[in-house]
C-alpha cells in the first residue's frame, strides 16, 4: 500500500429537514388543529482514530465527504427522520487543521478517539410549535438549518518509540530489517527508502517497542532538499532518536563526522525540539574496519564529533551489537514509561496534591 501522510478534504454536514405546516382533518372532528411535525436533523461528519490504518491514502482521491440531509416533517405529528452520520476512519497520529486558517482542530493520538468535524443542521419546526391561544390555526413553519461545511488539512505523524535518522545509505533500512518485522526495500544505492517504515522490535514475551525509519537526510533537507524533509515530522513524536552513522564509508572523500554534523544542523533548522530529544549515537558498519583499528577509529570519531551521549557500535548486516542496542532501548523506554506512570499516579492521588502553605499567624 502506498504511504500517504498528507491530504486535503472537504466535509459537508447534512441540512436539516423543513418543518411541516399541516392541519388535522378527520371526519366528525370539526376543529382538528395543527399537526405538522418537525424536520429531521442533518447528518454529521465524524473522524475516528483507528490503529489498523497507517496511511491517509483513502483521502488522497476521495476529497469530498457529504452526510445525508434530514427528512422533512409531515402531517399527523410525523417528525422527519434524521440524516445518517458518516465516519471517517483515520490513522492514530493524524493532526486535523483548518485548511484556510491553519488553526489546529484535533490531534488523534488514541485508538477509538472520536471527533465531530462538521455538525449537521437542525431540523425546522412544524406548525404545532406555533399554536397559541390567539393563533389556533397557525400556518407558520421553519426551514432546516444548513450543515457545517469545512475544508480540512490532514497530516499524519507516526507514533513510534524509536526513530532512525541519518544520511542515505547509513544502513537504517538494514537495521530495521535486522531487529524487527519490517521489510523495507534495501539496495546499494541511496534513497531506497521513499516513505517511513514501522517495525515492532520484540526483546521478550511481553516486551516490545515500535521503531520508525524515515528516508535519509542530506544537507539542506530542512529547506526541501532530498526526500527526508517531507518526513521529519514523524520524528517529533518518537521517544528516542537513533543517529545512525556510516563509520566506514566506501568513498575516502566522505567524512563521517561532517555528515553527522550536517544531520544535527538539519534537525535544528527544522525544529529545535528535535535536537533536545534523547538521541543515541549508533556507529554502523564497524565490521568493515579491521578489529585492531576499530577502537581508535571510534575514539577519533567521538572526539571530533564532540559527542558525550550513549554510543553503540553495530553492524546491521551481520547483527553485531544489535541485541545490546535493542535491550538498552527497551530498558530505557521501560524506565521512561514507569516514571510517567508514577507521575500520573501522584497527580491523581489527593495525598500528593500540592497544599497551600499555612497562614502566618505571627502577631505584628
Amino acid at each position: 500500500m502506498k504511504f500517504i501522510d498528507e491530504a486535503r478534504i472537504e466535509v459537508i454536514a447534512g441540512q436539516g429537514g423543513a418543518g411541516s405546516a399541516s392541519m388535522r382533518r378527520e371526519k366528525f372532528i370539526e376543529f382538528g388543529g395543527p399537526d405538522g411535525g418537525d424536520g429531521g436533523k442533518g447528518g454529521s461528519v465524524w473522524a475516528t482514530a483507528d490503529r489498523n490504518i497507517n496511511t491517509l491514502i483513502d483521502y488522497r482521491y476521495a476529497k469530498t465527504h457529504t452526510a445525508k440531509n434530514g427528512e422533512p416533517g409531515r402531517g399527523a405529528d410525523c417528525y422527519g427522520r434524521a440524516g445518517d452520520d458518516i465516519e471517517l476512519r483515520m490513522p492514530v497520529g493524524t493532526i486535523i487543521s483548518d485548511y484556510e486558517t491553519g488553526e489546529p482542530i484535533a490531534d488523534l493520538t488514541t485508538h477509538g478517539e472520536r471527533l465531530c468535524l462538521a455538525q449537521g443542521g437542525v431540523g425546522g419546526w412544524g406548525n404545532i410549535h406555533f399554536k397559541s391561544s390567539t393563533n389556533r390555526a397557525p400556518r407558520q413553519k421553519t426551514n432546516g438549518k444548513d450543515g457545517e461545511r469545512r475544508k480540512l488539512k490532514l497530516e499524519l505523524k507516526v507514533l513510534a518509540d524509536v526513530g532512525l535518522l541519518g544520511m542515505p545509505n547509513a544502513g537504517k533500512s538494514t537495521l530495521i530489517t535486522a531487529v524487527s518485522n519490517a521489510r523495507p526495500k534495501i539496495a546499494d544505492y541511496p534513497f531506497t527508502t521513499l516513505h517511513p517504515n514501522l517495525g515492532v522490535v520484540r526483546v521478550g514475551a511481553e516486551r516490545s517497542f515500535v521503531i520508525a525509519d524515515i528516508p535519509g537526510l542530506i544537507e539542506g533537507a530542512a529547506e526541501g532538499a532530498g526526500l527526508g524533509h517531507r518526513f521529519l515530522r514523524h520524528l517529533q513524536r518518537t521517544g528516542v532518536l537513533l543517529h545512525l552513522v556510516d563509520i566506514a564509508p566506501f568513498d575516502e572523500n566522505i567524512d563521517p563526522v561532517a555528515d553527522a554534523v550536517a544531520i544535527v544542523n538539519e534537525l535544528r533548522k527544522y525544529d529545535e525540539a528535535l535536537v533536545e530529544k534523547p538521541r543515541w549515537l549508533v556507529l554502523n558498519k564497524v565490521d568493515m574496519i579491521p578489529e585492531e583499528d576499530r577502537k581508535q577509529v571510534v575514539a577519533d570519531f567521538i572526539k571530533r564529533f564532540k559527542w558525550k551521549g550513549p554510543v553503540f557500535e553495530i553492524s546491521a548486516l551481520t547483527g553485531l551489537g544489535c541485541d545490546k542496542l535493542c535491550y538498552s532501548l527497551q530498558d530505557y523506554l521501560d524506565s521512561v514509561r514507569k516514571d510517567r506512570d508514577d507521575a500520573d499516579e501522584r497527580a491523581a492521588d489527593p495525598r500528593y496534591q500540592e497544599q497551600a502553605p499555612p497562614e502566618d499567624k505571627t502577631p505584628d
